[in-house]
């Protein structure tokens, strides 16, 4: 298995995060991925906070992946797993929320997946930097939105 670990702080307050988290129609604003393709998608909330057992369906480029959101602690823990990504199997992420003192939060975005032997190098590199770009775009969003 491997793995990426990232960590990031905004001055929003978790509740703040969290909305975006749940939100899946607001990841395109906010994080390096192109679309939500809704027709590929099951289970999304028409207001927004998709629940345990909604799967994603995003867009990056030309590559389709789906997440499943296997876990949700409002306001502390967002999970999810793999269900359909060409690269990547046994895929399950986790993006823990701490408040700061200040009022914000702490963003710490891991997973761990496996990657095809000849691919694997390439997406330990490209995922922490895809992952950073992910974490960092949902700070700045909720820092201007909070």
């Amino acid at each position: 298995m491997q793995s990426y670990d990232v960590t990031v702080e905004t001055s929003a307050p978790p509740s703040a995060v969290w909305s975006l988290l749940l939100d899946a129609r607001s990841w395109p604003t906010w994080s390096a991925v192109d679309a939500l393709e809704t027709g590929q998608s099951q289970g999304l909330s028409v207001d927004g906070r998709d629940e345990v057992g909604a799967v994603r369906a995003f867009r990056t480029g030309k590559v389709v992946t789906k997440e499943r959101i296997t876990a949700l602690e409002p306001g502390r823990r967002f999970a999810y797993e793999g269900v359909e990504n060409p690269q990547l199997s046994d895929y399950r992420a986790a993006i823990d929320l701490v408040e700061l003192p200040s009022g914000g939060t702490r963003i710490r975005w891991h997973g761990t997946y496996s990657a095809r032997w000849g691919m694997r190098w390439f997406m330990r590199r490209y995922l922490r930097q895809f992952m950073g770009r992910m974490a960092a775009g949902l700070a700045e969003h909720a820092a201007k939105a909070g």
